[in-house]
């Protein structure tokens, strides 16, 4: 049961009534008070405190001040005049029930007509953010095709200068050709004047100094001329054998296209190799021809690894190292099966051995050199060597 609040005073004037109710030891927030234009209530549990009012009031205007363990109310009247009590008096159970529904229901209407008055403005100020940013953007699309059309006439005056200089050079060039072709068709001219000038020269000594044949001589004038035309044709050309030459290539690309230091890291990459495979394996001689694979011997060893056989994946890992022992996947795998057996120090040398392999450091053997440091630390710490894990 609530316990009433009775201890209040108040006074008024015409325009206002003004209401002190004692809340000492009592902590009210304004989510305790509800008012309406003719019904006040505070409510702090356990303590309550209601008063239907003697005439209804502006709730609108109306404040309630909360400090120093009182509650002040300012209660601003609709019409102006004086009231002879504070609450209405002579009121029954039925009307004051009916007053604080109908407070309630007031209340409840006006919330919810704050609610859509809030619901409108939000959705035109929503509005009117949208109509601002769209008059923003078209402002910016405006300004961007501007300066397009600054650019693209820019654009189009260097491009008409470019093209008038091009048309300027192609014609100063056209003209100095034309000049050239005019000279040397000068020179040509007064070559062949001079020719025509020397041949005449030539006949007219030719014919000063020829005696007119007899019927008796025509056999020497036919003499003289085979010899005068055998003397203008020039030596016959020497006949000659032109040897060719060409560099050995291992690769079929020219050696223009080639690239030599590549093609030379590859051929000691593949020697290297075959030397690998013909090398001295008479200990291996008793093995089948997919027991000598490489991949083979490394998938063989990873399942004994998984199995938990790891003395049978080691020499897995070892025939497999015979076979080629630049393959870094192997050592880190046997680093492995060493720490599974705590042989530790043959571990750490897998693991410093795959990292000498697996340079230089690149995104694609990043995983593999995370692995042989992690398999490294672990061996030292396992040996009591923290420092260097």
């Amino acid at each position: 049961m609530p316990v009433w609040l009775r201890e209040h005073c108040w006074r008024q004037t015409a325009a206002a009534v003004y209401l002190s109710l004692p809340v000492r030891g009592l902590r009210v927030t304004p989510a305790n008070i509800f008012c309406t234009d003719q019904y006040l209530k505070v409510s702090v549990p356990p303590f309550l405190f209601e008063a239907i009012l003697y005439a209804p009031i502006d709730d609108t205007n109306s404040t309630a001040k909360i400090g120093n363990g009182t509650i002040f109310f300012t209660l601003y009247k609709k019409e102006a005049a004086m009231w002879d009590s504070l609450t209405v008096g002579n009121a029954d159970k039925e009307k004051l029930q009916y007053l604080r529904e109908n407070a309630v229901l007031k209340a409840h209407e006006k919330a919810k007509e704050e609610t859509e008055a809030k619901k409108v403005t939000k959705q035109e100020h929503k509005k009117y953010a949208l109509e601002a940013t769209m008059k923003l953007e078209e402002a910016e699309r405006k300004r961007i095709e501007d300066l397009k059309e600054k650019e693209r006439q820019k654009v189009t005056k260097e491009l008409e200068l470019w093209k008038k200089q091009q048309e300027d050079a192609e014609k100063q060039k056209r003209v100095q050709k034309e000049g050239e072709l005019h000279k040397e068709v000068e020179q040509l001219k007064e070559k062949k004047n001079g020719k025509m000038n020397k041949t005449r020269i030539l006949n007219e000594g030719t014919s000063k100094t020829t005696v007119k044949p007899s019927k008796g001589c025509c056999g020497s004038y036919s003499m003289f001329s085979e010899n005068l035309k055998e003397e203008q044709l020039p030596a016959p050309r020497s006949a000659a054998t032109i040897k060719i030459n060409f560099t050995s290539r291992v690769f079929p690309t020219a050696l223009r296209e080639s690239r030599v230091a590549e093609e030379e890291e590859w051929l000691r990459k593949q020697a290297e190799a075959r030397r690998t495979v013909s090398a001295d394996l008479s200990e291996l001689e008793d093995l089948k021809e997919e027991e000598k694979n490489l991949d083979w011997l490394k998938e063989k060893g990873n399942k004994m690894f998984a199995t938990g056989n790891y003395l049978a994946a080691v020499n897995a890992y070892n025939l497999a190292l015979r076979l080629n022992n630049k393959f870094p996947l192997l050592y880190l795998n046997r680093a492995a099966c060493h720490l599974k057996l705590r042989n530790l120090h043959k571990a750490i040398e897998d693991s410093s051995k795959a990292l000498e392999l697996l340079t230089p450091p690149v995104p694609d053997n990043e995983n593999a050199r995370v692995k042989a440091y992690v398999r490294r630390g672990t061996a030292f710490c396992q040996l009591e060597l923290y420092t260097e894990g």
